[in-house]
């Protein structure tokens, strides 16, 4: 028998170690999540007004979805439909406890401590946890996410529009763990207060992996940008034609963040066992400059521009360059997804409505089966989309119901005269109503809808299925 030369051993030992590494070590998760950001407001997505070449580069190397949902068109429910994997009004997050669509300091309102939320499931399955950036699921001390499964937190508790008056100024506290270690004066005259926010945010993102990186780790950076007031450095005023150029400016910043980080896995050779997701928590808000490209409809409506954003996923080696992904999926499915890749085995019991779509970054144009999505806004079903197939349902509430609408939502909600039956993908402008045309479709989606509804009620009337979250008797500020 002829003996095998040493320098083909030597390859094998090397793949064989390599192949032992690859099954034993989860990968590391990076999530990006960006606040208002909306679906026409990158230049990969059709932006003419901000240059984003650090996200387009992202893309090129990943894998892009056209057809993401947030968990919400607000910030409060998307952030818990992505903690838990499960929509807003099931965790009762979906309205405060004024019947408002987000939480404000000193909500009594919050995260429920019952719910195993995403970092717990990683953390228990070996990871690192942290949180940089905007939080928004509570600020009264129970809530924090240093009670809920992160390590580690640096940013604000809520919206960068939310200050709270101190001593005649508007404050915003910049929280380490569960401790303010920065008061930042808010309000649209005090921009320049927050103006290194972004820059912030990146250098306590690096310095926290650069610390953890010899374990597995998963990093939530959730961008306070381009939520209003809208601040950026002047130098990356510099890098946008947006009249706004404070609104282009922060997403150019953005896109410089990103870059930062993608160029930091590069360098320390973790790229290849990292999976990075960058995505927004609802669509723009159109009135402050941001864009939804073709989409009808802004942040605050259920209408495609409200709630359909940017998703891209990069991992090098693992997802395949310049790839897209047409089928619906929604933020909804990043527990169950995460939990997946990371080798999680979480206890799912609670009822959720997310599922892992692992598969779709490797395999994005396979076939697969229509499965349901919910628009559930300010404690109202508001449509239903199956398949290419979406039914409005805003022209078939009451009086009551759409005053109710109106308060919660600052009366931004259009009512159309009747039911709307729209083809997404021949319309996703949403212009021309068909439901005369496809009557079967119609009872099809509005028997899904009942069964919701029957599920998880509507506004103040609650149906089975919801898990009510505890309420604090006397919530404080977190500064005085």
């Amino acid at each position: 028998m002829k003996s095998i030369p040493l320098s083909i051993l030597l390859i094998f030992g090397v793949l064989a170690n390599l192949n032992a590494q690859d099954s034993s070590t989860p990968p590391n998760i990076i999530l990006i999540f960006v606040d208002d950001l909306g679906y026409g407001d990158l230049s990969g997505y059709g932006s003419v007004w901000n240059q984003t070449p650090e996200i387009d580069k992202m893309m090129a190397e990943g894998l892009r979805f056209t057809n993401f949902y947030a968990g919400a068109p607000v910030c409060t429910p998307s952030r818990a439909a992505l903690m838990t994997g499960s929509l807003a009004r099931r965790v009762d997050l979906d309205l405060d406890a004024e019947n408002r669509w987000v939480l404000f300091p000193k909500a009594s309102k919050g995260i429920n401590p019952a719910e195993k939320i995403l970092p717990e499931i990683l953390k228990e399955a070996g990871y690192a946890t942290a949180i940089v950036g905007k939080w928004h699921l509570g600020d009264q001390p129970q809530y924090l996410p240093t009670k809920h499964g992160f390590d580690f937190w640096y940013g604000l508790p809520y919206s960068n529009d939310m200050a709270i008056g101190v001593n005649d100024e508007p404050i915003l506290p910049l929280m380490r763990n569960e401790e303010v270690v920065e008061r930042i004066k808010g309000g649209a005259k005090n921009r320049e207060h927050q103006a290194t926010l972004t820059q912030k945010y990146t250098d306590a993102t690096l310095k926290w992996i650069e610390a953890h990186k010899e374990r597995p780790f998963f990093l939530y950076l959730s961008h306070t940008m381009p939520h209003v007031p809208v601040a950026a450095r002047e130098a990356f005023h510099q890098r946008t034609n947006h009249p706004n150029t404070a609104f282009g400016g922060s997403i150019a910043e953005v896109s410089w963040s990103t870059g930062q980080i993608m160029e930091y896995l590069r360098e320390r050779e973790l790229s290849e066992n990292t999976l990075v997701i960058f995505t927004s928590d609802n669509g723009g808000a159109q009135k402050f400059g941001s864009s939804n490209g073709i989409l009808k409809g802004s942040k605050g409506q259920t209408y495609e521009g409200g709630i359909r954003v940017p998703f891209l996923a990069w991992w090098p080696g693992k997802i395949e360059p310049g790839t897209t992904c047409h089928a619906p999926a929604s933020v909804l499915d990043l527990l169950p997804t995460f939990s997946s890749i990371a080798g999680a085995r979480p206890d799912l019991s609670p009822k959720g409505d997310g599922m892992d779509i692992s598969d779709y970054f490797f395999n994005p144009d396979s076939l697969r089966n229509d499965r349901p999505f919910y628009y559930w806004h300010a404690g109202y079903l508001m449509g239903v989309r199956l398949g290419d197939w979406k039914l409005n349902l805003l022209g078939i509430f009451n009086e009551e119901e759409k005053e109710n609408i109106r308060k919660s939502t600052y009366n931004i909600t259009q009512f159309p005269e009747d039911i709307e039956l729209i083809n997404l993908r021949k319309d996703p402008a949403e212009t021309t109503d068909v439901s005369k045309d496809f009557p079967e479709v119609v009872e099809a989606l509005r028997k899904l809808a009942d069964k919701q509804i029957e599920a998880l009620g509507q506004y103040d009337q609650y149906g089975p299925e919801v898990r009510k979250t505890p309420v604090v008797d006397r919530p404080v500020f977190l500064i005085e």
